[in-house]
């Protein structure tokens, strides 16, 4: 994960995401690309490409690149080579497209959560890219100082077509030496026997070869809550979620429980596409 992009609206959250990629690009001797959006009217975008009549559109771009150079001064980003860019478009649109374009690695967002009727209507960019991103991304609640997720909670149904973003995650998890604490949540409506439970665990591992993990069956009432209750129980520093990325009225009826969990929890959150 050597190409890093940090998405900024220049709030305390997106810093404290700053600081995260820092850490990481650090570890992985990597690079950060660090991205303002700038949503502007269509009558307005005479003034981007250099037509006169909009001094006050201007004046704002100029000031959004003063300030994303003196972020890219900040101490914490020192021998780290960082790339800022402004680009004029929907922010998540423009973050996905921003991804694809330059080979992007791993996202790193800053998130505050939005609640009640605001979450059921517009839901938040970072929900946003979570669902639709398809490199892993990276949700940081508040300031972390130092990131150290030594103690990762990897929580799945652990099904076949979760083997190839499960290859990601333990290579994530390699870059801190993170012991893996896998985890299946069983509800009512999704029971399972503990002995079917460990078995479906115990086959999906036999494929990876990998030790410092341990196991685990955890009931709860349902797996968005469960998975919140397991990962305080064992004072985790990092959840893991795999998403399946539903658009539509297919994530409308299903729900996404990677975007509950990104809204919900004051965790670190990394999710991998299906």
């Amino acid at each position: 994960m050597k190409r890093i992009l940090v998405p900024t609206d220049f709030s305390a959250h997106a810093e404290n995401a700053l600081r995260v990629a820092a850490q990481i690009a650090n570890k992985t001797n990597g690079e950060i690309f660090l991205l303002h959006m700038i949503e502007i009217p269509h009558q307005m975008n005479d003034a981007i490409t250099g037509a006169t009549g909009f001094p006050d559109i201007i004046l704002f771009i100029e000031k959004t690149k003063e300030t994303l150079s003196k972020l890219k001064s900040q101490t914490f980003l020192n021998g780290i080579q960082v790339t800022e860019s402004v680009e004029f478009e929907k922010a998540s649109t423009g973050i996905l497209k921003f991804t694809n374009k330059n080979k992007i690695d791993l996202i790193v967002m800053g998130s505050h959560g939005v609640s009640g009727i605001e979450e059921v209507l517009i839901g938040s960019n970072t929900e946003k890219i979570v669902r639709l991103s398809e490199v892993p991304v990276l949700v940081i609640k508040k300031n972390t100082t130092e990131f150290k997720p030594t103690n990762f909670v990897f929580a799945s149904d652990f099904s076949k077509e979760i083997k190839k973003p499960f290859k990601k995650m333990i290579k994530f998890a390699s870059l801190f030496n993170a012991k893996l604490s896998l985890v299946m949540i069983c509800t009512p409506n999704s029971f399972k026997p503990t002995a079917l439970s460990e078995q479906i665990i115990n086959d999906f591992m036999a494929s990876f070869e990998i030790k410092n993990y341990s196991t685990h069956i955890y009931n709860d009432v349902n797996i968005e809550q469960g998975i919140r209750n397991f990962s305080n129980s064992i004072n985790a520093d990092l959840i893991g979620l795999c998403t399946h990325g539903r658009t539509g009225l297919a994530h409308f009826f299903t729900g996404s429980i990677s975007e509950d969990l990104v809204n919900h929890t004051v965790k670190p959150v990394i999710t991998f596409k299906i």
